[in-house]
């Protein structure tokens, strides 16, 4: 028998964290007839909880506006509880950088329409999100900052 136990990756649980909706400018902002542009924000955060217990968060902010003024915002964050144990640090990163939000993604997607739709709007689907490339991209940032390197720029004159 080896003295090194099987690694453990197991949900909990996937819950909804937060969610709000603002309309601030309604109802007179619903008599426009321009169509709206849509900013949408997401982010990912892993926390500890106990040991070998962590929450992964997905969070997106949603926004439309026609010109300068906000038709409605919706924040919201789902989260999952999961049990990871027995695993390299650069795989435990990889696992609640990229596995773990995957799975709480399609939640949060269902629970943004839903409350968008509910606010009596047309539902805004969230795009599919590849979370490997989302994370290899913060890492990179990550060493570019650890070594002391400015993110390219462009300069004009």
């Amino acid at each position: 028998m080896s003295d090194q136990q099987a690694p453990v990756f197991q949900i909990q649980r996937v819950y909804l964290k937060e969610a709000s909706l603002e309309q601030p400018n309604s109802p007179a902002i619903l008599l426009e007839q321009e169509s709206p542009t849509v900013d949408i924000q997401l982010g990912v955060n892993a926390s500890p909880v106990a040991d070998g217990i962590f929450e992964v968060s997905v969070t997106a902010t949603v926004q439309t506006k026609i010109k300068d003024k906000t038709v409605f915002l919706v924040e919201a964050t789902q989260a999952g509880i999961f049990e990871i144990r027995h695993l390299p640090q650069e795989q435990m990163n990889q696992i609640m950088g990229i596995a773990c939000p995957q799975i709480v993604y399609p939640y949060l997607r269902g629970n943004v329409a839903d409350l968008i739709q509910r606010g009596g709007f047309p539902p805004v689907h969230l795009s599919e999100i590849n979370f490997q490339a989302m994370f290899e991209q913060q890492q990179l940032q990550v060493q570019q900052q650890a070594a002391g390197e400015d993110a390219p720029r462009i300069v004009t004159q």
